[in-house]
């Protein structure tokens, strides 16, 4: 019996008419309708025409999720009083629900994408209804595009619903009909009767640290707890708590374990029975419940009783490291889009109380919409689906956002690594028999290359495991989980055992006829269903299948140091891990945040080298490593698998002279040309050279440290090339090799000691020095040797600075203008020096007196 009374009170119902009109004149729509409207579970019933006057249909109802999946179908059923399995069935990975009667099937958005790559034109569905399309799941949006290319190319007369509960309603309309040119599509909206709700704002106190990672301050769940407890002290009806995840969940139960009430966790691994209990209500006469609950009861659900919403703030989003090949959580402020969706659960039945954990002042400050996974989210198995789609790039694909370039080419290199693709990103058969299983494209590897190592079931079991995380009760050792999984008892345990039985089943399926609207012939050999491998205890065959799911996470050992990942990431298991003294692992579950410098080990199996070599063969390599270390050339032969080394032999004199060079090169670059030999004159050419740079520019070479390392390749060569450690450099006449920078070619180089002579020969006779280590090149002669000379000397044109000594050789005085220290300067040295050196020449006029290197009384005997 139809329980029309229900429907009746379901605001939705009065745009079933515009909704119905605008599949018969365009074949699509936009619904939008709010929360509690009933756009989940009457609208299917109406376009199937299971109620009303509207024509018979078949009607796929596609939802993000399993559990939604199930009350949807069960909601709709009881509006039929009908069981599930009759006009109304579903089907969930694992799970399957539907009879010959079945006129309305709700499915996730993962079975949908499945069928769709099976069969494109979809031949027996009428209608299909993409409900909550505003969360921007990966898959939900994956599935619109593949939609919107069905009809604009094979099927004409599908028509297709996107329902959305936010105010994106003209982005989707203009989606729909993208690839047909036909416009957008019309937008019904359902405004509905709701309740309403009141919204109090429960800022937490001072001093609440911001989440990152999958950490939330406990002061903040300590405040939800208490605000949960005020709200109940305050209003009647149920209490929804939203929470970001499962340990969340764990410890705001705890904190409320005096309550009042039932006290119940609704999260996609809780038991079936639990779930059940929850969508169920607590009926009249029975004790009150409080529903801690992460996103899933954000839409498409209906908790009956719920009366108070209490909304943390907070949600989690994947975060994917494609350089490592590491996915995580992140713990972000909610969306203002799924703020409104939450607080709708609250007048479902009644007029609702929604009390927001933070401020008002910050309310506005929230992003409208959450992140869409596409942006955000690991892509290999979207990329996948789009090369069996036969649209590699994508680029074709109707999608609000196109997948990020970065994201897409890792994703391929994963794919091309594991045989999915080719070099261009065509599909192979192994990929689309990938493509089939219904798990990630690693997982799909691990299991198509595990099955025949360790026998199909072995390895479906293994793979299960890694498909679902199991519960962290299970502890990090993937082995321990595996037999805790098997010996049953919770929900996880019947899952696990329902998946695993599946996927030993698609072990032995061959490909079929094709997959998606591009593939090919789908053909390629079968890989024998049951066939068991060689014996291994569980231990290995957990190692082995992980490692071949993520070849880049196989992790040694590092002494006190923690684990290095192929990858090269480093790597930290938990302080009471069973695993720490294992020398290899395979790690499947692991995660790094922005903040932390190494990956949480999550959950990892022990593995050992060979198995490391043949999960990630190839990485392996043999590397001849020749580099500058601790101020000499170390040389040695390196096997490694990535970023772990396996074994090294040190080289002696057979490295490769390249390499060898290369390092010397880096030796000069890090710690200088002093390695070189650089005698008095070698260091004197350089200095002349560099004040002709200064005066002259080119063609005179730049001698600065910068610029003899830029030319090293040029002018220490050959030395260089028959070099193999630091000692040799030490051989290298450094003076000798410079002057292969001097600008022959120019005939330049024939004019430096013209130029920039090493000695000037002053009046005495003497040929002094030049010293060009300054900013100005400097003479120190005694004064009395300078005696007649008018003019200051000059080189290359600058006057040099002249250093006059006393007899002893101590600066007397210094000038750069002779002419000018004659008349000004020399009396007073004169005055000062003539009684401390009687025996030496002070004559008044030194212009014109003789110049001389000795003593007077020397002189005048000379």
């Amino acid at each position: 019996m139809i329980r029309n009374d229900v429907l009746d009170r379901l605001p939705v119902r009065h745009a079933v008419p515009e909704l119905l009109t605008a599949l018969e004149e365009r074949g699509t729509a936009v619904l939008s309708a709010p929360p509690g409207t009933g756009k989940t579970t009457l609208v299917p019933l109406a376009l199937a025409g299971l109620i009303g006057s509207g024509p018979r249909r078949r009607v796929l109802v596609a939802e993000p999720r399993r559990m939604a999946v199930r009350a949807a179908a069960r909601r709709m059923a009881w509006l039929l009083g009908e069981e599930p399995g009759g006009t109304v069935g579903f089907s969930v990975r694992g799970e399957r629900r539907k009879g010959p009667a079945t006129r309305v099937e709700v499915v996730t958005t993962g079975v949908l994408l499945q069928r769709l790559q099976r069969d494109p034109e979809l031949p027996d569905v009428d209608v299909v209804l993409l409900d909550e399309c505003h969360e921007r799941h990966l898959d939900a949006d994956t599935a619109m595009a593949f939609l919107v290319d069905v009809r604009a190319t094979l099927r004409p007369d599908l028509c297709l619903i996107a329902a959305s509960a936010t105010s994106d309603a003209p982005a989707w309309a203009e989606l729909l009909t993208v690839l047909d040119g036909s416009g957008p599509a019309p937008v019904v909206e359902s405004t509905g009767e709701a309740h309403g709700y009141r919204v109090f704002f429960a800022a937490p106190p001072s001093g609440v640290r911001p989440a990152h990672g999958t950490w939330v301050d406990p002061a903040l769940l300590r405040h939800v707890a208490a605000t949960v407890r005020r709200a109940m002290d305050r209003h009647e009806g149920d209490v929804l708590c939203f929470l970001p995840g499962t340990g969340e969940i764990a410890r705001v139960a705890g904190l409320l374990g005096d309550v009042d009430a039932d006290v119940f966790p609704l999260h996609g691994r809780a038991p079936a029975a639990v779930q059940d209990a929850v969508l169920r209500g607590s009926g009249p006469g029975l004790r009150r419940r409080v529903v801690l609950s992460t996103s899933v009861a954000e839409s498409s659900l209906t908790v009956p009783g719920v009366r108070v919403v209490v909304d943390s703030g907070l949600a989690r989003e994947p975060r994917m490291d494609h350089a490592r090949g590491l996915g995580s959580l992140a713990t972000v402020p909610v969306s203002v889009a799924a703020a409104t969706q939450r607080a709708g659960r609250s007048m479902r039945e009644a007029a609702g109380a929604v009390y927001r954990c933070w401020s008002e002042a910050e309310d506005g400050n929230r992003s409208r919409f959450p992140s869409p996974e596409i942006r955000i989210a690991d892509l290999t198995s979207f990329a996948l689906r789009a090369a069996c789609w036969g649209d590699p790039s994508a680029a074709g694909l109707a999608l609000l956002d196109g997948p990020p370039a970065g994201a897409m080419a890792a994703a391929r290199s994963v794919l091309a690594a594991i045989g999915a693709v080719d070099e261009d990103g065509r599909v192979s058969d192994r990929g689309v028999r990938m493509s089939r299983i219904g798990v990630q494209p690693r997982l799909a590897r691990a299991l198509l290359d595990g099955a025949p190592e360790v026998g199909a079931r072995r390895a479906a079991e293994v793979v299960a495991l890694l498909s679902e995380e199991p519960p962290r009760e299970y502890g990090d050792d993937l082995a321990v989980a595996w037999r805790a999984a098997r010996r049953g008892g919770d929900g996880y345990a019947a899952r696990w055992k329902t998946e695993a039985r599946r996927l030993e089943r698609s072990v032995g399926e061959p490909v079929g006829a094709g997959t998606g609207k591009g593939a090919g012939d789908g053909g390629g050999a079968s890989v024998a269903g049951r066939a068991e491998g060689p014996v291994r205890g569980d231990d290995a065959v957990a190692g082995l299948v992980t490692a071949l799911a993520f070849p880049e996470r196989v992790a040694r050992a590092r002494e006190g140091r923690g684990l290095l990942m192929v990858s090269g990431t480093g790597a930290e298991l938990s302080a009471g891990s069973v695993l720490r003294d294992a020398p290899w692992l395979a790690v499947a579950v692991a995660d790094r945040t922005a903040r932390d410098a190494t990956a949480r080990v999550r959950l990892a199996a022990v593995a050992d080298e060979e198995v490391a070599r043949a999960a990630a063969g190839r990485l392996l390599a043999e590397d001849e490593e020749v580099r500058w270390e601790d101020g000499d050339v170390v040389a040695r032969s390196v096997s490694r698998l990535g970023a772990v080394e396996l074994t090294v032999r040190p080289l002696r004199d057979d490295a490769d002279p390249g390499l060898v060079r290369a390092a010397l090169l880096d030796g000069l670059r890090r710690d200088g040309l002093g390695l070189l030999r650089w005698s008095r004159e070698s260091a004197e050419l350089r200095r002349r050279l560099g004040f002709l740079r200064r005066v002259l520019g080119a063609p005179w070479p730049d001698v600065t440290e910068g610029g003899l390392l830029d030319r090293a390749e040029e002018w220490l060569e050959p030395e260089l090339s028959r070099a193999r450690r630091r000692a040799d450099l030490g051989r290298i006449d450094a003076g000798r090799s410079l002057q292969r920078l001097l600008p022959w070619g120019s005939g330049e180089a024939a004019r430096l000691d013209e130029l920039a002579p090493e000695r000037i020969e002053v009046p005495s006779g003497s040929r002094i020095r030049v010293d060009y280590g300054g900013e100005q090149p400097v003479l120190a002669v005694k004064l009395q040797e300078m005696f007649g000379l008018a003019e200051t000397p000059r080189v290359a044109g600058v006057p040099v600075l002249v250093h006059l000594l006393s007899p002893a050789g101590r600066p007397a005085a210094v000038t750069a203008d002779l002419a000018s220290f004659w008349r000004e300067g020399y009396r007073s040295v004169r005055a000062e020096l003539r009684g401390r050196y009687p025996r030496h020449p002070w004559p008044e006029d030194p212009r014109s007196a003789p110049p001389t290197r000795y003593t007077r009384a020397r002189s005048e005997r000379g």
